[in-house]
């Protein structure tokens, strides 16, 4: 099935914060990079902090490569880069790896994408924890509620400190799981994180 090809939403900027700082917008929140503060008061650059570590782009990159070759491209499209989710004008949310059907009315534009993809995956937590309240954990939860309110059917966060998996959908309990745990991903395609590393030669 062909997908129509037809910018970003801006994020809003908070006093004294420039908005280039901004990761995400969360229910109204603006949510600031990682270590945001050192760039306020000159120890680091932009580029510092904005930029996915090693083994976060490693992961990504993995996964990306994993369900491309295993999923049904020609049912599905696969999303990376952080690929922008409009939810409304108080949620825009970001997606390391998202899938979308390629049949629910989707049209690719310089905008983000204003429908929900049907699976989501996150490695790691990319805004500033001190922030947020519930720190890490009380981000994940929330915007893992928002996107399966929005309509994504499963979102799943890999974590590397520790190396955990875990998996929220609808209608199941929310599972935390390890790295060698087999995840169903989208219809018969099961990522198993460990043995995908192994197989590439890495050690984790």
């Amino acid at each position: 099935m062909s997908v129509t090809v037809a910018t970003a939403p801006k994020k809003r900027k908070k006093a004294g914060v420039p908005s280039y700082l901004i990761y995400e917008t969360l229910n109204g929140r603006p949510l600031y990079y990682r270590n945001y503060k050192a760039v306020l008061n000159g120890q680091k650059k932009p580029a510092e902090i904005i930029g996915s570590s090693s083994l976060q782009a490693m992961l990504v990159s993995l996964i990306h490569g994993f369900l491309f070759t295993h999923i049904n491209r020609k049912q599905y499209l696969l999303a990376t880069n952080e690929s922008g989710i409009h939810i409304d004008k108080h949620s825009n949310l970001s997606n390391d790896i998202a899938i979308f059907n390629r049949s629910a009315n989707l049209t690719l534009t310089n905008k983000y994408f204003d429908i929900a993809p049907k699976i989501a995956i996150e490695v790691d937590v990319h805004i500033e924890p001190e922030e947020f309240e519930g720190k890490e954990s009380g981000y994940v939860y929330e915007k893992t509620e928002r996107l399966l309110a929005f309509g994504v059917e499963t979102v799943i966060w890999i974590t590397t400190q520790p190396k955990k998996i875990f998996v929220a959908t609808h209608n199941s309990p929310w599972l935390t799981q390890n790295w060698d745990a087999n995840v169903p991903v989208i219809d018969d395609v099961v990522l198993n994180l460990a043995a995908l590393l192994a197989e590439e030669g890495i050690e984790f």
